[in-house]
C-alpha cells in the first residue's frame, strides 16, 4: 500500500483515469455494434448514418490517446467497405 501523499494521489488519479477510459471504450463498442447491426439489417442508409455518428467518436478517442490513429483508420475503412458492399448485393 502507498505510504506517501504523492503515491496516494497517483492512485486516486489512476482510478479516475481508468474509470473514464473504461466508459469511453464501452461507448465506442456500443457505436461500433450499432453500425454492425445496421450492416446486418441490410439497409445502406441506416448503416451510413450509424457510421457517421461513429466517426467523430472514433476520432475523439484517437486524439485522447484511447485508440491508435491507424486502428481508427483501419476500422473506419473496413466498415465503410462493408457498407458499400450492401449496395452491390442489394
Amino acid at each position: 500500500m502507498a505510504n506517501t501523499a504523492s503515491a496516494k494521489k497517483r492512485i486516486r488519479q489512476i482510478a479516475k483515469r481508468t474509470a473514464r477510459n473504461k466508459a469511453a471504450q464501452s461507448r465506442l463498442r456500443t457505436y461500433v455494434k450499432k453500425v454492425e447491426q445496421a450492416i446486418a439489417g441490410g439497409t445502406q442508409e441506416d448503416a451510413r448514418t450509424a457510421l457517421s455518428t461513429l466517426t467523430p467518436e472514433l476520432m475523439r478517442a484517437s486524439t485522447k490517446g484511447l485508440v491508435h490513429r491507424n486502428a481508427v483508420a483501419r476500422k473506419l475503412s473496413r466498415l465503410s467497405k462493408r457498407i458499400k458492399a450492401i449496395s452491390a448485393h442489394g
